[in-house]
């Protein structure tokens, strides 16, 4: 649900809501970290694709976009949305692919890292099927 700002506590206390991406609650910016940073801490979130991602998600968030590469893309996905949906709610569903994507591509990486003496001996056909297989089951 989303409220302003002004009604953020009054919204909370009524409705038993945990405040979200708000100055001065818990699961919002807090230094250099940002409101999913404070989600994974919060709720102890240890998925390493998870975290490598959260980097991307603080680099774009916090406008610190030398940290990680990808997020001048994502910054660019996420901010043009806003400008193609009529509100926050359809920018979150339509945004939820990219990040999805995002996370596989996290997991992606990892994978690479952990198989790599195996994928370099296949053939670029096995490896895509290799990655993927790996992506879709692997648990790291």
């Amino acid at each position: 649900m989303f409220v302003s700002p002004d009604r953020i506590r009054e919204v909370v206390e009524r409705e038993g809501a945990i405040a979200y991406d708000a100055t001065g609650v818990e699961l919002g910016h807090h230094g250099d970290k940002c409101s999913f940073d404070a989600i994974i801490e919060r709720y102890k979130l240890t998925d390493p694709a998870l975290l490598e991602l959260a980097k991307i998600v603080r680099a774009a968030d916090t406008n610190k976009l030398e940290y990680a590469p990808e997020s001048i893309g994502l910054e660019a996905i996420a901010s043009g949305s806003m400008m193609l949906t009529k509100d926050d709610h359809e920018a979150i569903e339509k945004q939820s692919y990219v990040y999805d994507s995002l996370y596989a591509y996290c997991k992606l990486r990892l994978v690479k890292q952990k198989h790599a003496s195996e994928i370099e001996k296949l053939e670029p056909k096995q490896r895509r099927e290799f990655l993927r297989v790996r992506v879709r089951e692997e648990s790291l």
